[in-house]
């Protein structure tokens, strides 16, 4: 019923793009023009769901507000379409979805007293048995609730509030700083030398994957085998996805206990994406371990810094020339002495490269203020 509605209401505003728009700033001096009609906005949208609900009788079965974050989904996927995000950035136009492709919906509020032991209780669905992953801290208040159906069933993430963490981050030490260099020989390399394994999930499960897409073409499309087919493929690659993500959160975990700020490239991943390198780039997944990085470090009151990536494995980490390398060439020599690993190098670039950044002085200029007082 939600996909429904979203389609319908998305509908509506490609109606009034397609008609009420000039795609050129100039017309013929003679020239029809059809009668306007009113723009279908966030709020004229939303006054229509009570009408809704006595045309379509069943709709009454769906708590308001998680109808009303319908409304708000379909503004914010054609806002970004016309205008684009807060940087600016468009986005391609909105597409209708299948009942297969629409798969969360969300509640914006919710009691906080909702989830009891094993159990939640969401309006307009009662009592549902959950399995937490992990209990509930201390002081956290329950804020939304998101239901996503995933291909072994359905999954519950709680977002939480809690009014107890200071907006002071906590002093960081300017001296324990490292820089990390994303390869794919080695997952990461930091400036003091040490390596991370790249684990390469998605290569070594690439043959059983092979014969399960290929059971998938064999079925007759619409068939009830074919379904049966593309459920076992999707949790075959869902298993790859959590497995990538567990490997993601244990090394950036492992990364803070150790340093306090943690440089790295400010890459072109889509750009790389594109190229020759695109399935092993994706395989290692560098665009969601940075941001997990990035996100437990301001968790944790800590500092990850993106820096310039260009010439990082071509400049020297101690004299600072640029010493050509093709991408074959593995190790770096310098007529300096300097004499290490390719990724190491880079890594101390990286690093070296990190003191002089706006936000390593300013975060440095607040741990001075901070100590004053």
């Amino acid at each position: 019923m939600l996909c429904a509605q979203y389609n319908y209401l998305l509908a509506r505003r490609f109606a009034w793009y397609e008609q009420n728009r000039c795609p050129i700033n100039a017309c013929p001096l003679v020239c029809h023009l059809p009668e306007l009609r009113d723009n279908p906005d966030y709020y004229s949208q939303k006054k229509t769901l009570p009408e809704l609900k006595k045309t379509h009788p069943h709709y009454s079965d769906i708590y308001s507000q998680v109808l009303q974050d319908v409304v708000k989904r379909v503004k914010v996927t054609f806002d970004r379409f016309l205008k684009g995000d807060s940087n600016g950035k468009r986005s391609g136009k909105p597409r209708f979805k299948s009942r297969s492709r629409y798969r969360t919906f969300n509640y914006p509020q919710i009691k906080d007293d909702c989830l009891q032991g094993n159990l939640i209780n969401l309006p307009k669905l009662g009592q549902i048995k959950v399995v937490l992953h992990r209990p509930l801290p201390d002081g956290f208040k329950v804020k939304t609730v998101s239901i996503t159906k995933k291909v072994d069933g359905y999954y519950l993430t709680l977002s939480l509030e809690d009014s107890t963490v200071p907006e002071i981050k906590p002093d960081i030490n300017p001296e324990s700083i490292t820089g990390i260099d994303m390869g794919l020989k080695d997952f990461l390399t930091t400036a003091d030398g040490k390596t991370v394994a790249i684990p390469q999930y998605y290569r070594k499960a690439q043959k059983r994957l092979r014969v399960i897409q290929k059971r998938v073409s064999r079925r007759k499309k619409g068939s009830n085998r074919r379904q049966k087919a593309v459920k076992h493929l999707g949790k075959q690659h869902k298993k790859l996805t959590d497995k990538r993500k567990d490997f993601h959160f244990k090394t950036a975990n492992n990364l803070l206990k150790k340093y306090d700020v943690i440089a790295h490239e400010d890459l072109n991943i889509k750009g790389l994406s594109r190229s020759r390198l695109s399935k092993s780039v994706h395989d290692a997944g560098w665009g969601n371990f940075l941001s997990i990085l990035t996100n437990k470090a301001e968790n944790a009151g800590l500092l990850v810094i993106p820096v310039k990536a260009s010439g990082t494995s071509q400049e020297c980490s101690n004299c600072g020339v640029k010493v050509p390398k093709k991408l074959h060439e593995r190790w770096h020599d310098c007529s300096c002495g300097c004499s290490l690993d390719r990724d190491h190098n880079a890594a101390i670039v990286i690093k070296n490269r990190s003191v002089g950044h706006p936000d390593f002085k300013a975060q440095l200029m607040s741990y001075a203020v901070f100590w004053s007082h």
